[in-house]
């Protein structure tokens, strides 16, 4: 399916994103990504891909509140832009965003895909670069002695270069504040109305990322309102990348029928 790169202005900010066909599929990146680790979805299945403010190539302006409550007024402004009734959310890391509209509005969401989240949940603890960010000079100096070969070391190949190439001070900004707005409570608290999510869900859980425990797949599987497939990979923090066939797994409970 042919991808195509759009920027147009949503509300105070101009917003790039990748579309394929016209399926209402809401793909969303994390950190330090953009809309670029969705093309392999977008090009089997279609659906939608936006580079998430303060990211790729989409407005990183100072004052945009860089928050979970931030993204999802940005999202429920684009979402609406759109003409989208309903969405299917497919989400990775930070792209959790997602789950704070689908807990605000959960007659929007038909479907859920996550790929190794966030937790929106008790009991997580920041990893270490995430508690360094979260200093204040400290994540400063961190952003500051970045280098491509640091990315090449910690993000897979296909993913490295592209994101380096869009790390400007914009990006390091946003990281910055939306760790900070982040401390574990208040993460708790942001998945206090899971249960109310009831649209079925296909959790896709690495057993080998780094950054986030394979049990939180679980805790989201027992959060979450609706009807659960809950898949252990044995994979990174990108499972579809070292395993492949999940851009088709994905695809397929997508397009699967209701009901």
């Amino acid at each position: 399916m042919e991808i195509v790169e759009r920027r147009e202005r949503i509300g105070e900010l101009e917003v790039h994103w990748r579309q394929a066909g016209d399926a209402p599929l809401l793909y969303l990146h994390g950190v330090p990504t953009a809309s670029f680790d969705w093309v392999p979805f977008l090009e089997l299945g279609g659906g939608i891909a936006p580079d998430l403010p303060g990211f790729g190539h989409s407005a990183k302006p100072a004052e945009f509140d860089y928050s979970i409550d931030g993204y999802a007024d940005f999202l429920e402004g684009f979402v609406g832009a759109l003409g989208l009734e309903r969405v299917s959310l497919v989400m990775h890391d930070w792209g959790v965003v997602g789950l704070a509209l689908a807990q605000r509005r959960p007659e929007l969401v038909e479907r859920l895909v996550m790929f190794n989240t966030v937790p929106f949940l008790p009991g997580y603890r920041w990893h270490r670069v995430a508690r360094g960010w979260r200093r204040p000079l400290v994540g400063e100096l961190m952003m500051g002695a970045a280098t491509r070969w640091a990315f090449r070391r910690e993000l897979p190949a296909e993913l490295a270069d592209q994101a380096w190439g869009r790390f400007d001070h914009g990006t390091q900004r946003a990281i910055l504040k939306l760790y900070r707005s982040a401390p574990p409570d208040l993460l708790a608290s942001a998945g206090e109305r899971l249960d109310r999510v009831q649209s079925p869900a296909l959790l896709l859980w690495s057993t080998g990322d780094p950054y986030i425990p394979a049990g939180f797949g679980q805790a989201y599987a027992d959060a979450l309102g609706g009807p659960v497939e809950l898949e252990l990979v044995d994979s990174g923090h990108w499972p579809w990348l070292d395993r492949p066939e999940l851009v088709q797994r994905t695809v397929s409970f997508l397009a699967r029928p209701l009901g």
